[in-house]
């Protein structure tokens, strides 16, 4: 049987979060409020509950959900190279709406589905998924809902949709908005949007000039001055000091200003 906590009580927040935490230690899956969507978590570490996960979204292992992460370090530790951008965007957009892709650590051992080598991670900004992720460490999280069905915003959207097959709901209350992370392919010279999402376009070029758009997209694709010109940028950010960037990634994240 499910239970679920009212996180605006301090004493139930406290008490869901504990029950959460063990579930996820256990195997089992829990409902997180995000800052975009409601999410479906378990451990990332875990191939028995990543599989459940999917199961329940009534998904398929060519799906494979992406991973919350509490701490920048946790983000850094989970990849091969933060890459040429990755560090910039972190530290102007997390935590936050921006899902990125990365060339995953060679040395981890998980099976998340067919990744092709690659993870998606995220840092969200929400106090309650943050507090979550910082006593379990990085959960493999997805949308909170079945396959090709709506995102959850309310956790008794998620509750209708996921049912028993979930074990602990933490309620943080509606979520502002249906719209998800926006997703950045890091795992090119040029960095790719692979979903349009609560983070614009407009935002990321003020970091990053330079975004092959979806193909669906009505911008014109990448002409071959402005890929030269990325692949120039790329080059930049590369031979800037090792030193600098193994820094900064091991800056912890600032304490979000607000949660909802």
């Amino acid at each position: 049987m499910s239970a679920r906590y009212d996180c605006a009580d301090v004493q139930q927040r406290e008490d869901g979060l504990v029950a959460a935490v063990s579930a996820v230690q256990e195997g089992q899956l829990v409902v997180l409020p995000t800052d975009t969507v409601y999410g479906i978590g378990a451990d990332a570490f875990n191939p028995h509950a990543v599989t459940a996960l999917l199961a329940t979204k009534g998904r398929g292992r060519n799906m494979p959900p992406p991973v919350l992460v509490g701490s920048v370090r946790a983000a850094a530790a989970l990849t091969e190279s933060l890459g040429a951008f990755g560090q910039d965007l972190i530290d102007e957009f997390w935590p936050g709406p921006l899902t990125l892709v990365f060339r995953s650590s060679p040395t981890l051992m998980w099976d998340l589905g067919e990744t092709m080598g690659t993870v998606a991670v995220r840092m969200p900004l929400h106090p309650v998924a943050l507090d979550l992720l910082r006593r379990t460490g990085p959960m493999a999280v997805s949308s909170a809902n079945r396959h090709s069905l709506p995102a959850a915003t309310t956790v008794d959207e998620a509750e209708t949709q996921l049912g028993v097959g979930v074990s602990v709901y933490l309620d943080g209350g509606p979520c502002a908005d249906n719209v998800p992370s926006t997703i950045l392919d890091l795992t090119g010279t040029v960095p790719k949007m692979l979903r349009a999402g609560a983070l614009s376009v407009e935002a990321i070029r003020k970091v990053v000039p330079v975004i092959d758009l979806p193909s669906a997209s009505h911008e014109p694709e990448l002409s071959p001055a402005d890929r030269r010109a990325a692949e120039a940028i790329a080059a930049a950010s590369a031979a800037a000091p090792a030193a600098k960037r193994d820094e900064a990634a091991d800056d912890p994240p600032a304490a979000p200003a607000t949660g909802d």
